[in-house]
């Protein structure tokens, strides 16, 4: 491998970490102020997988995936006729 080709991928490893860093900023954005399920919702709807969100906002992915699961179960059955 040449040195030039090592140089390229210290590059993109660094260009690979400033843009998780950027992701990091936009979340905390997001996020700031929000009860944890509005920062679940945020995230989720932003792309953001359970995994990710969970470790961002220092919880489980279970309770991610929970609380998700709750919101949709409730917009389901607001749209049902009564």
């Amino acid at each position: 491998m040449s040195s030039r080709s090592s140089d390229r991928l210290s590059g993109e490893d660094a260009v690979v970490e400033l843009l998780g860093r950027i992701a990091n900023l936009l979340a905390v954005l997001v996020t700031d102020g929000k009860t944890q399920t509005e920062a679940i919702l945020r995230l989720a709807h932003a792309g953001y997988a359970p995994k990710e969100i969970a470790d961002f906002l220092g919880t489980t992915s279970n309770t991610v995936r929970v609380t998700l699961s709750t919101k949709r179960a409730a917009g389901r059955s607001r749209r049902r006729p009564t």
